[in-house]
């Protein structure tokens, strides 16, 4: 496979275009964290205004995921991704031009929509690939994809020093941010005229509606509408955050709160009008066309563990290494970016071991407890330890929070291929609704050692919880390591099958 993985023709052309575009995606959404420090001094900002605009870098992406996981099952990823990669360009210009708090949370809450880019790839990836090699593939694309967000870390606070000339001698954060989201949107014209949603000959499935995730049971129908609370829920919590920073007063909370619960009230309408002849009794589905939600709903959990802490962690690690060790914002940041620069390797390693060990699910299970194990060991890091060893602590819980991210999404395309966008992106949601949730106990803990250790702590207990669920709920999906996907026929394309095919346009 690596000879082919090189080879930047056929599927793995598409592959390398896609998680590019990841990648753009998560440059601009972490654009703010290696540079938080320095927005701070510049505008005065306070301690709780920076931990709240980071609350809100991950906010939107919660409603966002679930939008785009409808948008790209209904017009595709070609058309989906290269206008969310567009539209990045604009609240990254708004940014770079804030000058006071208010405009500094609108930008970053905009932002927060660009992360939702994640769940498009899953689907384009899940069109090119077949079931036996979805893991690693889906794990490139998310790994390498995910490192845009050590790249920023690596590199945005040089370049916003390189560009000082710009800026009167001081480190210019203004254009480094705007510049990110320039090339993602010329980035963006670029994808929609190079990529194709489907190999020669292959139809893209689409639902027959997309208003709301269709479920096959009716038991099901109740589990979905309980696992939507949490979506909602979230963004209650983040509102009632912003109230103690003063971006909300007191009606304008409890409005937010209303409109909440109108979109909760509107998503259930949504998924009733999906599911109505089901819940009706005018129609039953037969048992080959079933899947069990309740392996969705695990899957979410998992993703708020894995996926969830990965976002809070990388949005408070420079800072951490940066007070903890006494280093300077540049050293602060590279060191805390190997956390992120694991994704290289650790999220296809994690796919590859679930396409190569034989069980998902098992993969899942030991993964998240190694994450688990990890994160508990990280939470005794102090300023007494040995940098080195901090480090490379660091980088091997990274391995097993991206790995087991690489794992679950070695099972999502195989759930139910029809809506694999919205399964995607409700999963995807699930870990933002971490990642809200993780920071926003982040920013009510004290400042040093203490609250540091109350929120590894947190992070390592949940995910032992999850991997328990894991080990003893979760089921091996159908057809892990089948050569087609669900629904497909062997000898679609004939003599060569469609996988084979050597270039996009044979």
């Amino acid at each position: 496979m690596l000879t082919e993985l090189i080879s930047f023709r056929g599927r793995y052309r598409i592959l390398h275009l896609t998680w590019f575009a990841f990648f753009l995606s998560f440059v601009v959404w972490f654009n703010f964290a290696p540079l938080a420090t320095t927005v701070k001094e510049d505008l005065g900002l306070e301690t709780s205004q920076i931990r709240t605009l980071a609350i809100c870098n991950v906010a939107l992406t919660v409603p966002a995921r679930i939008l785009i996981g409808m948008l790209l099952d209904r017009f595709g990823p070609r058309i989906t991704y290269s206008l969310l990669l567009i539209f990045a360009a604009i609240p990254c210009t708004m940014f770079a031009m804030a000058n006071d708090f208010n405009t500094l949370v609108v930008s970053r809450l905009l932002l927060s929509i660009v992360g939702a880019g994640f769940v498009i790839g899953i689907r384009m990836v899940a069109e090119w690939f077949p079931p036996k090699e979805i893991g690693l593939a889906e794990g490139i694309y998310g790994g390498w994809g995910n490192f845009g967000s050590a790249a920023s870390a690596f590199t945005l606070p040089s370049v916003a020093l390189g560009l000082a000339a710009f800026s009167g001698g001081q480190s210019n954060w203004r254009l480094a941010i705007a510049l990110t989201g320039i090339a993602a949107a010329v980035y963006g014209v670029f994808y929609f005229f190079n990529v194709q949603d489907t190999p020669p000959g292959k139809v893209y499935q689409r639902p027959h509606r997309v208003s709301g995730i269709e479920v096959t049971t009716r038991r099901d129908f109740g589990f979905l509408m309980l696992m939507n609370v949490p979506l909602v829920g979230i963004l209650a919590v983040l509102a009632w955050r912003l109230s103690k920073v003063g971006f909300l007063d007191q009606t304008g909370l409890l409005a937010v709160w209303g409109g909440l619960i109108g979109l909760y009230l509107f998503q259930a309408y949504g998924c009733w009008q999906v599911n109505k002849d089901l819940l009706l009794g005018r129609k039953r589905y037969p048992a080959e066309d079933r899947y069990n939600f309740s392996q969705v709903a695990l899957l979410e959990l998992t993703y708020i563990v894995n996926f969830g802490s990965e976002l809070a962690v990388v949005s408070m690690l420079p800072a951490f290494f940066e007070l903890t060790f006494g280093l300077n914002k540049a050293q602060a940041g590279m060191i805390a970016a190997s956390y992120a620069f694991m994704n290289l390797m650790s999220r296809p390693g994690g796919g590859l071991i679930s396409d190569k060990m034989g069980s998902r699910k098992w993969t899942m299970a030991v993964l998240t407890g190694g994450m688990g194990i990890g994160y508990l060991l990280m939470s005794t890091v102090s300023g007494g330890w040995w940098l080195p060893a901090a480090i490379l602590l660091t980088m091997a819980c990274s391995f097993f929070v991206q790995a087991a991210e690489g794992s679950t999404f070695a099972i999502v395309p195989l759930i139910k291929r029809r809506v694999t966008g919205q399964v995607a992106g409700n999963v995807g949601a699930y870990g933002n609704v971490g990642a809200v949730a993780y920071l926003t106990l982040f920013s009510l803990l004290p400042e040093g050692a203490v609250g540091n250790q109350i929120f590894f702590q947190t992070l390592g207990v949940t995910a032992m919880v999850v991997a328990f669920l894991c080990a003893f709920f979760l089921k091996e999906p159908k057809g892990s390591f089948a050569d087609f996907h669900e629904g497909e026929e062997v000898g679609v394309v004939e003599p060569t099958p469609m996988w084979a095919e050597e270039s996009v346009g044979k």
